[in-house]
């Protein structure tokens, strides 16, 4: 048998196997019980998760002689309108307190970024005494939940003269301990030899950190932003306790109030109100959602 022969049998051999690997058919993914569990589980988690919110953008959308509870009541609205959307609009200033909640969100990201990002680098670094406490000290602070210090947090803005302001808002949430972790993990995947390699060519810690360190941690930088906005964005109860007049109310307080007996209970327009304020975070994780999860696994639970 010549070796030509040869070559064109084992290409030809060889061409069957690469089709299978490039169209894999359905019974490479498992059997087929295994299957139908996996996506029934998969359409449960996602009707937990997807299913009130769009339960109430539908709810939001029906007219005025539709229930919204009750046996009555429809999923899908038989006139969809956005009457409900204009009237949220025309009866509170919503403009005024996205303005707040932006302010908020700002501030909270800004200070989240530049602490958590030097507090991560220097806990990444082992040549300094006081480490180990610092570190203790970070993982205690995450064991105590926000109701526990909620009084003396007060106390302390009350005393600072920050009650009914943005600032007093923000002040208490300026920096979170996960924040550091998660950047502190990000750091420490920076190879030792490069930082050797540029501390031989004479480069400084500035510099290190700054070409070295933040470009290799722009993955843990974002889920830090996304993290912080969102947390800023959805937070309910401290506003409530600082915040007393209605022009420097956040986005989630003042649309709180359109369950009161002053909007007649209409529950579309509550429905509504809660729409508008999860419609930026929607939009600033479909956006970011690329980067988002590969900066969470880049190393960020490696604590």
């Amino acid at each position: 048998m010549t070796t030509a022969v040869k070559e064109q049998r084992t290409a030809a051999a060889v061409a069957p196997a690469g089709k299978r690997r490039l169209m894999p058919r359905w019974r490479d993914y498992g059997r087929p019980r295994e299957l139908v569990v996996r996506y029934l589980l998969l359409l449960f988690v996602l009707g937990i998760t997807v299913g009130p919110l769009l339960w109430q953008l539908l709810s939001s959308l029906k007219g005025v002689g539709e229930d919204v509870f009750g046996s009555n009541a429809s999923l899908f609205p038989r006139d969809p309108t956005l009457r409900a959307y204009r009237e949220v609009f025309d009866q509170v200033p919503v403009w005024t307190y996205i303005r707040n909640s932006v302010a908020v969100a700002l501030l909270s990201i800004t200070s989240q970024l530049v602490f958590s990002t030097l507090a991560g680098y220097m806990l990444s670094k082992p040549s300094w005494k006081g480490r180990g406490l610092v570190w203790v000290l970070l993982m205690a602070s995450m064991m105590f939940p926000f109701e526990s210090i909620m009084v003396s947090l007060f106390l302390g803005i009350r005393d600072l003269g920050l009650v009914d302001n943005v600032v007093g808002v923000w002040l208490p949430g300026f920096v979170a301990a996960i924040n550091v972790l998660i950047m502190r993990a990000a750091f420490l995947a920076v190879p030792r030899e490069i930082e050797d390699a540029a501390m031989l060519d004479g480069a400084g810690e500035w510099k290190r950190f700054r070409y070295l360190y933040l470009p290799s941690a722009w993955g843990a930088i974002l889920v830090v932003t996304i993290n912080t906005f969102i947390s800023a964005w959805d937070d309910f109860l401290w506003p409530l306790i600082v915040l007393r007049t209605e022009d420097h109310f956040t986005l989630t307080l003042g649309l709180a109030r359109l369950q009161s007996s002053s909007f007649g209970y209409d529950q579309r327009l509550v429905m509504a109100g809660s729409v508008i304020s999860v419609i930026p975070v929607l939009v600033l994780f479909v956006i970011t959602q690329r980067w988002f999860y590969k900066g969470v696994s880049s190393g960020a639970v490696k604590l």
